[in-house]
């Protein structure tokens, strides 16, 4: 039995993270033995080290659930992939297609660094049906930032939102999820609006081809101002709180709202006027299954979007990497080994 290096935690609260010693599992029946080459941090990552976010961790817990490898060995009834095949995670492991697993009292919530043990760890011996092949076009440390971040906003936009060329976009912030939501709505044609707090984000938002930007402060009518009152035909609610009921005024007749993030907290309000008048579409948005990620793959592959990685840190600067994260990153933050 090998011993390998991955990031635990014993308790709630990172200040218990320690690198420990683990074990690499040889593979049967259908799993995959997978060596870990990129881990990309996510803001959930953080709020279940935090808090646990009520879920059922089991300690010694390892965190994070985004990651890119390598196919070392595979189980005898494995069909998908072989050694030397680059991979990388899905976020909702048997969420292969369709509506997900659950039901109304208990929704599903069974993913990657929450339910199932995390990926912050040298080798990860899973099902192959929780992997997909890795885009050729990414380095690891890019790819790994896919199945969260990309997917999320793949899944709003393209999946869920079936965003038309010439329709406008209204993205709030510049992280992870908004940059990805800024590329890929320009490779379908979109014309897209990048709201922030700081100028310099702005500018480099606009350097990888945002059409306007703007400062946070009265943004709804900023928008009005460039649409001539017509609003947004898709907005990605990243914030969430009160400002669910700016995102009402701001979306046009008959839009979109793609509820995602929960920065301002987990209760969301807002007026119902404009909810009734204006009959827009609120899509919640979890992530989304592995079809739908295999289709970025593809996606990525062929318009040549490149993720927007802020800093690269090495395994053992995991704590410098979540105080990056807590300062509020442009784009995404990886770990690689």
């Amino acid at each position: 039995m090998t011993k390998i290096r991955q990031w635990t935690i014993d308790g709630i609260g990172p200040q218990n993270l320690t690198i420990s010693e683990g074990r690499m599992d040889d593979p049967s029946g259908r799993d995959v033995l997978v060596r870990t080459e990129a881990v990309s941090l996510n803001y959930r990552d953080k709020l279940v080290l935090e808090t646990g976010m009520g879920l059922p961790l089991q300690f010694p817990f390892v965190p994070a659930s985004d990651m890119a490898g390598v196919v070392e060995a595979v189980g005898p009834g494995v069909t998908r992939f072989k050694p030397g095949d680059r991979v990388i995670s899905t976020f909702s492991p048997g969420w292969i297609d369709g509506t997900n697993a659950g039901n109304a009292r208990n929704p599903p919530y069974r993913t990657l660094g929450g339910f199932y043990p995390g990926v912050l760890s040298d080798y990860l011996t899973f099902s192959e049906d929780w992997f997909a092949r890795a885009p050729d076009s990414l380095d690891a440390a890019e790819a790994s930032t896919l199945p969260c971040a990309g997917l999320t906003a793949w899944f709003a936009l393209i999946e869920r939102g079936h965003l038309n060329a010439g329709q406008k976009v209204l993205i709030q912030g510049t992280g992870g999820v908004a940059l990805f939501g800024l590329q890929i709505a320009k490779a379908h044609g979109a014309e897209v609006f990048i709201t922030s707090g700081s100028a310099e984000k702005l500018h480099r938002a606009r350097s990888i081809g945002a059409d306007h930007g703007f400062g946070r402060e009265n943004w709804v009518e900023t928008l009005y101002g460039l649409t001539a009152d017509y609003g947004a035909d898709h907005i990605l609610e990243i914030a969430g709180g009160a400002n669910f009921g700016e995102a009402l005024k701001a979306v046009a007749v008959g839009g979109h709202i793609h509820v995602i993030g929960v920065l301002d907290g987990f209760e969301v309000s807002g007026p119902v006027g404009p909810l009734l008048l204006k009959s827009p579409t609120v899509q919640g948005i979890s992530v989304g299954h592995r079809r739908a990620l295999e289709d970025l793959i593809r996606a990525v592959d062929v318009s040549g979007i490149k993720p927007v990685i802020d800093h690269r840190y090495a395994f053992e600067e995991l704590p410098e990497a979540l105080a990056h994260l807590d300062r509020g990153p442009f784009g995404k933050l990886v770990i690689e080994f």
